[in-house]
């Protein structure tokens, strides 16, 4: 009776908050049938949560004979998303798939997480590589991630020992640091200022649930679970495909376990700037959503670990580019590969 009413409440205010109708009555709430079905998907739980970005990533799990969707009820759809229920390595998982971007996948870790009992959360798929140490089909798993997308764009004139906007009243930092645009300027005689100026980093304002309502902390760098972590480093020796038809890599791909990562809702296919991301915060995946799921677990106080596989340079070009189209398929097979392995060790 308490788990139901628990999972009354979560449902009402998700309604409130998403805009959710599942009736055709005015104002309508989540119908009972739906909320039996979660009801009845949470008593056999606690499940380990699979988060993953996009269709061609998640296919080669969903096709893996080390999933076995649940008889009775494979799925659930809730507000836009599939909740996909059943057994990966003899483990109950619920997967799902979030969509492009860092709000697609806030929204769809907050929802598992609200939803269901779900005892940690692993997220994996592809990423652009920025570490010039490593190879396309490599598959990372940092330690920290970061949203590097939250900036404070100074104005036109103002220089690194300046007061930022609101900083005074503690809304944003110089402490993470900054990107100078001109410091990416074409070589000319004489030095011109670049209108674009300064965009400083910026953390996250997070509201933990243990936390008080509405008073806000700030995460930049947050860090996966140290024992999810430590399962990782005996993935090392995993065996993993390094060929697509007939083209093949350098060397055979390798798992390793590297300091950080970061997600923003940008693309990088820039040479430019994947190497300053990693000069800057020796950060080896870019992403689009990693970062969003790490701070909703974190907020939520939930194990959290993401696997990704370096599917492209992120534009630094070289003798295996270009490299998404012809690799993406490999890394994100290489990420399913290390994924089930992962899950085959982990004892939660």
């Amino acid at each position: 009776m308490e788990r139901h009413l628990k999972v009354v409440v979560i449902l009402s205010f998700l309604v409130l908050l998403l805009g959710i109708s599942t009736s055709s009555r005015a104002h309508a709430a989540v119908s009972q049938f739906t909320i039996r079905k979660i009801d009845k998907i949470n008593k056999d739980g606690p499940y380990l949560g699979i988060v993953v970005p996009n269709t061609f990533e998640m296919n080669p799990l969903l096709q893996s004979p080390s999933f076995e969707a649940d008889q009775k009820l494979p799925y659930l759809d809730f507000s836009g998303r599939r909740f996909r229920i059943g057994v990966l390595e003899n483990k109950k998982v619920i997967i799902v798939m979030t969509g492009l971007g860092m709000l697609n996948a806030g929204i769809t870790t907050q929802l598992l997480l609200s939803l269901f009992e779900v005892k940690g959360v692993v997220h994996y798929g592809i990423a652009g590589n920025a570490n010039p140490k490593l190879q396309i089909g490599d598959v990372t798993i940092p330690q920290y991630w970061a949203h590097t997308g939250l900036w404070n764009w100074q104005r036109f004139g103002d220089g690194a020992e300046d007061e930022l906007a609101l900083e005074s009243n503690g809304d944003f930092t110089r402490k993470i640091g900054y990107l100078k645009f001109s410091d990416f300027n074409n070589p000319t005689k004489s030095f011109v200022p670049n209108l674009l100026n300064n965009v400083w980093y910026q953390p996250e304002e997070i509201f933990p649930v243990s936390g008080i309502p509405e008073a806000r902390q700030h995460a930049f760098w947050v860090q996966v679970d140290p024992n999810y972590y430590a399962v990782a480093k005996k993935l090392e020796d995993l065996k993993l495909g390094s060929c697509v038809n007939q083209t093949c890599l350098p060397r055979s791909p390798i798992v390793v376990r590297v300091k950080r990562g970061i997600s923003a809702n940008v693309f990088v296919d820039n040479n430019a700037y994947g190497q300053f991301l990693n000069s800057k915060f020796n950060a080896t995946p870019i992403d689009m959503e990693s970062a969003a799921v790490a701070l909703v677990s974190a907020q939520q106080k939930k194990p959290f670990i993401a696997i990704r596989a370096l599917s492209d340079l992120a534009g630094g070009g070289s003798s295996v580019s270009n490299e998404a189209t012809i690799f993406a398929s490999l890394a994100a097979q290489n990420a399913v590969d290390v994924l089930l392995r992962f899950i085959v060790l982990s004892s939660s």
